[in-house]
């Protein structure tokens, strides 16, 4: 790392570090949710605590007195990362199965990875929630406005429609950016579906068994306007089960990887998810790179650009199939948490021959940390693989994360892993499509 580098990391870390601790005092956090839904779904819960309260796992900015004419509450809460990020160990190029030669976009920068701020609550009644979010990637060049409006009927079912993360995988669930490391894993990333707009329902009908059903466009419609989104609908479901309790404490942290609160008692979950599909590349296909950037091949190559199953072939729709098992277990500090993923890609629509029908790639995440000094000091390990079509891929790494005030929203992670061929790019995630080799990071998080 170069001095000049080191300095300016040193500048915003400090910066943030010094602005938290000028702002006024508050009691730790009550220890949710993806960030676009986060107000909407503690709205129930901050309506029964006395309005006196300003932090309740958000600021209260405005509530109405429970006997008000028209109830009302309005709640702030912010996801704010910052993140520095070095590539330049990888190669400058990768070949994919085909023995084309392609570029490896290198980095060595700093950025706020991702800032987004969420304005909810209810109205009218406090079965009414709504909510309302900004959300940027500074990394990404992007920005997308949303809202959410809901009905609460009671603890087993709430219905929501607005942007979401569609329910594929354990990391889309309510966890962002409660993540072990610093953030989701390389196969999570190659497997996972994305963004979009939809509908769902979710809640927990039975004591320790939760669900989440989504309807929605499709994987990832984050920069796709309306009039590309094809007529096809994604499906989706995650069902979870936590039999020794609560994996978490109530709140935004609820579903964390970590054992930051240092259980007393073995808490276990075990997850079970699948997500259904028809992708278009939403680009004419006279076009080599498409707009549709959710779906990868297993050698890096974007599943929609031309020449990446065949020279000169371009595919214009396929079928998405992820099918992904999680588990997890926590005690006194100690946190495993684990996940599987098959994906089935296949019913392709091509502008010309293809040598397969389908293609099948398979891969596994792995994090174990312990809390080396409580609620302050974490170790962790992590790895993860995929065995593709075309490649396979795997990376591991370790770090520590520093909670330096007393709250589990507020943390610096220091992180080194090794890859070896990433399957996958996302400009706000550590991963571009065939890097490989030693990779350093460090970040820091608020998320009130």
């Amino acid at each position: 790392m170069t001095a000049s580098t080191a300095l300016a990391w040193l500048s915003v870390t400090l910066f943030a570090t010094s602005a938290f601790a000028q702002s006024a005092q508050v009691p730790p956090a009550t220890p949710a949710p993806d960030s676009t839904t986060t107000s909407v779904q503690t709205a129930a819960t901050a309506s029964t605590q006395a309005s006196t309260e300003r932090y309740r796992d958000g600021i209260v900015i405005w509530e109405t007195p429970a006997d008000a004419k028209v109830p009302f509450l309005l709640k702030f809460n912010m996801n704010t990362q910052l993140r520095y990020l070095n590539t330049l160990n990888s190669a400058e190029t990768f070949t994919d199965h085909l023995g084309v030669t392609r570029e490896v976009h290198r980095r060595n920068d700093i950025t706020v990875n991702r800032a987004m701020f969420i304005l909810g609550g209810y109205v009218f009644d406090p079965r009414a929630i709504y909510s309302f979010t900004v959300w940027t990637s500074a990394g990404a060049a992007s920005i997308v406005v949303a809202s959410n409006i809901g009905w609460r009927f009671n603890k087993g079912l709430t219905v929501t429609a607005g942007y979401t993360g569609v329910p594929g995988s354990r990391s889309l669930v309510d966890t962002f950016p409660f993540f072990a490391s610093t953030d989701r894993t390389m196969a999570d990333n190659f497997f996972r579906p994305g963004f979009t707009q939809g509908a769902w329902a979710k809640g927990e009908p039975l004591k320790g068994v939760s669900y989440l059903a989504f309807v929605g466009n499709g994987l990832n419609t984050l920069s796709i306007t309306a009039n590309k989104i094809d007529t096809h609908l994604a499906y989706a479901a995650s069902v979870w089960w936590e039999p020794s309790g609560p994996y978490g404490a109530s709140g935004k942290s609820r579903n964390m990887y970590d054992d930051y609160f240092s259980s007393k008692t073995v808490r276990t979950r075990i997850g079970t998810s699948f997500t259904r599909s028809r992708e278009d590349r939403f680009s004419n296909l006279d076009q080599s790179s498409p707009e549709n950037t959710s779906l990868y091949n297993s050698d890096g190559v974007l599943t929609f650009s031309t020449g990446a199953f065949a020279p000169n072939v371009t595919v214009d729709q396929a079928t998405y199939r992820l099918w992904s098992i999680d588990a997890g277990i926590k005690w006194n500090g100690l946190a495993v948490n684990g996940q599987y993923f098959m994906r089935w890609l296949n019913d392709f629509d091509a502008d010309g021959p293809l040598p397969l029908a389908s293609t099948f790639d398979h891969g596994a995440e792995l994090s174990v940390g312990y809390f080396v000094k409580p609620q302050k000091l974490m170790v962790y390990g992590r790895g993860s693989w995929v065995r593709g079509e075309f490649a396979d891929c795997h990376e591991f790494g370790g770090g520590v994360k520093w909670h330096y005030l007393p709250t589990e929203r507020l943390w610096m992670t220091a992180e080194v892993f090794k890859i070896n061929r990433a399957p996958y790019s996302g400009a706000f995630t550590p991963y571009t499509a065939g890097m490989s080799g030693w990779v350093p990071m460090l970040q820091t998080v608020l998320a009130f």
